[in-house]
């Protein structure tokens, strides 16, 4: 299995690329299956803005596309966008390697590993207590398909609301997914 097919790693078991068996079988390129769709990115892309926004450069560098975790010898992680405190990650941190550091918050939009390695729900909440115990402050996942946000802290305080729900990223920064895509004009708000 070439590596490059492999998404993250968890608990030591590879877990691929949605779509790897399609590269595999050379029905599809590599190319085809990495990226998110328009919606995913649409919603990355809002998110992205309001925090670059919002929060003070000073205090956070915001990353994002995939950004790598590495949490222990045996789990590296990936997220789509990620906020860290500039004392705990500070720009000499800031290198051709993995984050070894948590950042305060963890925002998904969709699930970019295959179904064969993981089952979606599982994943998720596997997934997010590995990034609680690493020491996220919040962890915030967004499902296109459901319309559904779910946030989780390590008080153990998991919410699943409506994405037409204000949601609490930090510092009294919120998001409406669903509000903005109406205002945008989108038929999935």
């Amino acid at each position: 299995m070439p590596d490059y097919l492999i998404y993250e790693i968890m608990d030591g078991k590879p877990i691929h690329y949605k779509g790897y068996r399609e590269v595999l079988a050379g029905t599809k390129k590599f190319s085809e299956i990495i990226g998110l769709s328009t919606l995913q990115s649409f919603i990355v892309a809002y998110l992205q803005r309001l925090l670059f926004r919002e929060l003070s450069e000073d205090q956070y560098t915001v990353l994002s596309s995939e950004t790598g975790l590495h949490l222990d010898k045996r789990t590296n992680l990936a997220g789509d966008i990620l906020i860290f405190d500039n004392a705990t990650l500070p720009i000499d941190a800031i290198n051709e390697f993995y984050a070894q550091v948590p950042p305060n918050v963890v925002i998904e939009v969709d699930i970019s590993a295959d179904s064969v390695d993981v089952d979606a729900d599982g994943y998720i909440f596997q997934k997010t207590q590995k990034l609680l115990n690493f020491g996220v402050e919040k962890v915030i996942w967004i499902t296109t398909v459901a319309k559904k946000v779910t946030v989780a802290t390590p008080q153990g305080d998991w919410q699943v609301k409506d994405w037409h729900k204000d949601i609490d990223v930090l510092d009294g920064i919120q998001f409406n997914i669903g509000q903005y895509l109406a205002k945008k004009g989108s038929s999935f708000a």
